[in-house]
């Protein structure tokens, strides 16, 4: 079993590094470290966003995380999650650090009464894809013109 927890403060700044390193390996602008561990420990602190870090057995660091917040939701009673973010480090991939975020998220979702969990990813990211259908999630359309934005969505 792969050990996931709930993130604190004290953590702002792995997984600072890790949202810089996963926009850098997908070619997308980041702010920088310092500034996102900045905002990570505010949203921490202001519980704004939930983290949650994966590690594999005996590994010392973090392998992988998600970042995922809940709104409330005029169509249901309770909220919905969003996984705003999930990584896990290139080495790490395909050993099962995402199926564990992902059962844990779904866990936490269903702790805080949530109706549901929405994920968007790109078209191109197919690991990402693989892993949501694997856990249930299902793409729906969101018009022709945003053909190229992909959206999941599983109940709970």
């Amino acid at each position: 079993m792969m050990p996931t927890r709930l993130a604190n403060v004290e953590d702002s700044e792995v997984l600072a590094q890790m949202l810089h390193d996963f926009n850098e390996e997908f070619g997308d602008p980041s702010p920088g470290v310092e500034v996102l561990a900045s905002r990570v420990r505010r949203f921490i602190d202001r519980s704004t966003k939930i983290y949650l870090l994966a590690r594999e057995d005996g590994a010392a660091s973090a392998g992988g995380f998600a970042q995922i917040s809940f709104t409330p939701s005029i169509w249901s009673e309770g909220p919905i999650a969003m996984i705003d973010e999930l990584y896990v480090r290139p080495a790490l991939r395909r050993r099962g650090l995402g199926q564990e975020l992902m059962d844990s998220i779904l866990a936490l979702a269903r702790e805080q009464g949530a109706n549901g969990v929405e994920v968007v990813t790109g078209e191109d990211d197919l690991g990402a894809r693989a892993l949501y259908e694997k856990t249930g999630f299902r793409n729906e359309i969101e018009g022709e013109k945003n053909s190229r934005s992909l959206f999941y969505e599983r109940e709970l």
